[in-house]
């Protein structure tokens, strides 16, 4: 891991990457798309579940979908599915004195909204640790896997991304960092969508927990 010693910007996900994906945080989001289809298209949750997942593998994100066959309002939906309630997640200190550690450019890069940003981070106790996030509104609602937000991150942030590294847990979100030229890692997970295509060799390194793993690179910097 000597090489990530010089890298300028680090680059994160947010959902199940910031915070681990055991802590169910997501789920509440899923929920609350299901819901919001339920009511839109009055069907029951089942049918709606459906739809919902229908979209996210055709689309990349179920709003994508939403706005290709629905005509949705992009605001109404992401106000609606991100206004939860995660007072009950945890502080995660370790992540937060790692980060603090990176002196380097820190940046969120997401496929969901800049509220929910603000939202995960401060129950984390890492907000005002990032020089800036890139959300779905940012990439004028094209999401991650397609190559325009990632062109647009790498414009807005005046980034090279040959000192850029992108850590995910969704394995074919990072084929598109790889081929820019950024380094990639992967956050292990059993979610069969996320480590769908972590075998391949555009992932230069796989990693089983965040913290740890910047504490790694942390260490290294100092000796």
């Amino acid at each position: 891991m000597k090489d990530l010693v010089d890298i300028k910007y680090w680059i994160f996900d947010l959902d199940n990457t910031l915070y681990s994906g055991q802590t169910q945080v997501f789920s509440e989001v899923d929920k609350k798309m299901s819901s919001f289809i339920s009511k839109k298209f009055n069907v029951d949750l089942v049918k709606a579940k459906e739809i919902q997942k229908k979209y996210f593998y055709e689309y990349g994100t179920t709003l994508s979908g939403l706005m290709n066959h629905d005509n949705i309002d992009p605001q109404e939906f992401l106000e609606f599915v991100h206004d939860i309630d995660i007072s009950w997640l945890p502080k995660d200190k370790v992540l937060r004195e790692e980060l603090i550690k990176i002196k380097e450019k820190k940046i969120i890069f997401t496929n969901g909204s800049h509220a929910h940003v603000e939202n995960v981070t401060k129950q984390l106790g890492i907000d005002g640790l990032f020089d800036g996030a890139f959300d779905i509104t940012d990439a004028n609602y094209v999401p991650k896997p397609h190559l325009d937000p990632y062109q647009k991150l790498i414009k807005k942030f005046d980034l090279d991304p040959n000192q850029s590294i992108l850590i995910e847990d969704i394995a074919h979100n990072l084929e598109q960092a790889k081929n820019l030229g950024m380094k990639t890692c992967w956050l292990e997970n059993d979610e069969t969508f996320a480590k769908k295509d972590s075998g391949k060799p555009y992932i230069d390194y796989k990693i089983k927990n965040l913290p740890s793993f910047l504490q790694e690179i942390n260490i290294l910097k100092n000796n």
